[in-house]
């Protein structure tokens, strides 16, 4: 057994070492460029921090994970800036016109983050071909998909339902509540987050991270954090200071995560 550990040392390294020095390029290329673009999508301390976890992804999840959380990213700017004027003009918008700090990056990526270096941990099946850790593998990468799922969805949900919410309902007791106002829903949100989390979810089955049946978890599990997070939002977050929207996204990817993972390992024992 520690023969064939020590054979596969060197391959794993080799791997890594190669993933590693083209994350790094790359992300170095990157930021060049987003350096010289008028139009920014990060604050200076954002994009440095945005460059870690770019190098994470790929050193761990390959051009793959790197797609995945590329897709949210742009995505969710974009849609972020939706109504600008009109959210800043009523008291809604984002902070500094929609632009993320390190705070929102890893507030946002810090599950995915966490769930890749899981599964590059398991990924490498050093032990034994036939061993459970590739299973454990796939699980990381349906939480990872899942996780991003859960915050595109958040981030659609939230900034189209401030821009186009026609009716807005606080979720604990569906009263009527102006739009903005922390565990609002409504329609108009709700289903773009839908739409979101399923966008997201086919990136990652489109680059070949997971099945078709586990698109289904991602939604799923989206659609329960993001409906969980409402409910923090409206009966926690206005009590305590130190529940801020960058710990709630933890919390909304954490539960988005798990749900997707426990949905996919009950689905595979119950049909076994």
């Amino acid at each position: 057994m520690l023969s064939l550990i020590d054979d596969f040392k060197p391959w794993i390294v080799a791997s890594l070492s190669q993933k590693i020095t083209i994350a790094i390029a790359l992300n170095t290329i990157l930021l060049g460029i987003a350096a010289v673009t008028p139009k920014k999508l990060l604050t200076p301390a954002g994009y440095l921090h945005a460059w870690f976890l770019g190098v994470l992804i790929w050193g761990t999840l390959g051009w793959q994970g790197y797609v995945v959380v590329m897709f949210y990213f742009l995505i969710g700017s974009f849609v972020t800036k939706i109504g600008m004027a009109q959210k800043e003009a009523e008291g809604i918008a984002e902070k500094r016109s929609g632009m993320r700090g390190p705070e929102n990056v890893w507030g946002s990526a810090l599950i995915g983050g966490l769930c890749a270096v899981g599964a590059g941990i398991f990924s490498s099946n050093i032990f034994s071909p036939s061993s459970s850790l590739s299973s454990l593998s796939s699980l990381f990468i349906i939480g990872y998909v899942a996780s991003f799922s859960t915050k595109l969805s958040d981030t659609c949900a939230s900034e189209v339902g401030k821009a186009y919410g026609q009716r807005t309902f606080l979720i604990t007791t569906l009263q009527p509540v102006p739009r903005g106002t922390e565990g609002a829903v409504s329609l108009e949100g709700t289903l773009a987050g839908l739409v979101a989390s399923a966008a997201q979810a086919l990136v990652g089955f489109g680059v070949g991270l997971i099945g078709g049946l586990d698109i289904a978890w991602c939604i799923l599990a989206a659609f329960i954090a993001t409906n969980i997070e409402s409910v923090i939002g409206a009966t926690l977050q206005s009590k305590y200071d130190w529940l801020t929207n960058e710990l709630v996204n933890v919390l909304n990817t954490l539960i988005g995560a798990i749900a997707a993972m426990l949905l996919a390992f009950s689905w595979v024992n119950l049909s076994s």
